[in-house]
């Protein structure tokens, strides 16, 4: 959400036409070729050392902050609306370079955030507090009020979310495992199922919300032309490209004073009508950053459903699973003959607004054919680690979340409720989340 605009188009300062705009980002936005790289974006909710319950003070965010600019890193820092603290991967050119970098930024991040009596919580949406803005500034001023006029839930996706999202290649321009038709088609197809293992959101205000992923309920509830897909049927870049000029316009940017913020302005009407002023390339660019799709097309492709995971390694799980059924053949051939009966219960409705994306985040696991795919997924992912060169540690903790979670039918959202009500405790004992 803190993206900074994107380089899908490098032009002058010119107005673009309809036509051009198609073209651009058909051409740009899925660059295709062997998948050789991978990338992944961790986002914390920042907590009182002292107490994870007690709020932050604006004021100690900014000098953590400040002290943690200072200090090199290879990952991009960002800032999320709220204060949560995101870390984003270089392009990485095996798993263990990926999990290398960002272990060592997390590792420096967590030194000086201690030295300010702070630290990191893994939980995808926050349990504790009401959505409260730390950034000020036009971009989010603009997208606070668009999205209020769908309701809470898009203050509450700026302010009290986290998630890990996956960077992975478009893959190649020809048909098979790795090519981009079937990654595109994969990816919305298992994010479901990737929601339902990884579901760690059940509560908010301290209460249950019924839903294992309150982080992906949130998304839903932002709406279909801000958080959802398009129709998967059909090319992938004549999918996007028309779902990018019929999204509705977040805001129109001005070089002073508030920036407008338009009603039910979609891109192709503003590229016919020229109003409040000719959309120009740089506005193409800032559109594609307004849009949160549950998988973003930037010439790579990033997967967003995933929600923050629990202790401080926990995303490693999330990325070697999701690179292992991506980007090993064999994996992704198994990841897709099981996740295809599956996409019956989608209803060919775009993610994530179709029964089988609202089941996933409703019950996780506890769906029978969501945890049989996970099971078949996870169990074709431990065997395609180490063909990836995985090390035996990324390998045992991929195996012990698969013993403690999919193979139980559950997901780290139930620990979370069994905290709440006091229950399989001494199974598990206390979980150190944080």
């Amino acid at each position: 959400m803190s993206d900074s605009v994107s380089d899908c188009t490098e032009q002058p300062r010119t107005a673009v036409a309809e036509a051009e705009v198609e073209a651009l980002v058909r051409g740009i936005c899925f660059k295709t070729g062997p998948p050789r790289t991978l990338g992944v974006e961790v986002e914390w909710l920042v907590h009182e050392l002292r107490g994870p319950r007690l709020p932050v003070t604006p004021e100690r965010l900014e000098a953590a902050y400040a002290a943690l600019r200072t200090v090199p890193l290879r990952s991009a820092l960002t800032v999320e609306p709220g204060g949560q603290l995101e870390l984003s991967s270089p392009p990485a050119a095996s798993l263990m370079e990926c999990i290398g970098t960002v272990s060592a930024d997390l590792d420096a991040a967590r030194a000086v955030l201690r030295e300010h009596g702070l630290g990191l919580v893994s939980i995808g949406n926050d349990p504790w507090h009401s959505p409260r803005r730390f950034l000020r500034q036009p971009r989010y001023d603009a997208m606070e009020a668009c999205l209020d006029r769908a309701g809470p839930a898009g203050r509450a996706m700026m302010c009290t979310s986290a998630s890990v999202q996956v960077c992975l290649d478009a893959g190649y321009e020809e048909p098979g495992p790795l090519g981009h038709g079937r990654r595109w088609w994969l990816a919305h197809q298992l994010g479901a199922v990737l929601v339902a293992a990884f579901a760690n959101s059940p509560l908010a205000g301290r209460e249950p919300t019924g839903w294992l992923s309150t982080r992906q309920l949130l998304w839903m509830e932002i709406g279909a032309g801000r958080a959802g897909a398009p129709p998967l049927d059909g090319d992938p870049r004549a999918a996007w490209a028309r779902h990018v000029l019929d999204s509705p316009v977040m805001c129109v940017r001005r070089d002073a004073g508030p920036w407008d913020v338009p009603d039910a302005l979609t891109f192709r009407e503003w590229t016919r009508s020229g109003a409040p002023r000719p959309p120009t390339h740089e506005d193409l660019d800032y559109h594609l950053t307004t849009l949160f799709p549950p998988v973003r097309p930037r010439g790579h492709l990033e997967l967003r459903m995933i929600d923050a995971q629990p202790g401080e390694d926990g995303w490693i799980v999330p990325l070697a699973v999701t690179a292992a059924l991506f980007d090993d053949p064999e994996a992704a051939e198994t990841a897709y003959r099981a996740v295809k009966p599956l996409a019956e219960r989608a209803l060919s409705l775009p993610a994530p607004h179709n029964p089988l994306w609202i089941d996933a985040a409703r019950s996780g696991l506890a769906d029978p054919e969501l945890r049989e795919v996970a099971d078949i997924c996870f169990a074709a992912a431990l065997e395609a680690l180490p063909r990836l060169g995985a090390t035996a540690e990324v390998t045992d903790a991929v195996a012990a979340y698969r013993d403690r979670y999919v193979s139980r039918g559950r997901c780290p959202a139930d620990d979370l409720l069994d905290e709440l009500y006091g229950t399989e405790r001494t199974l598990h004992g206390k979980d150190d989340r944080t």
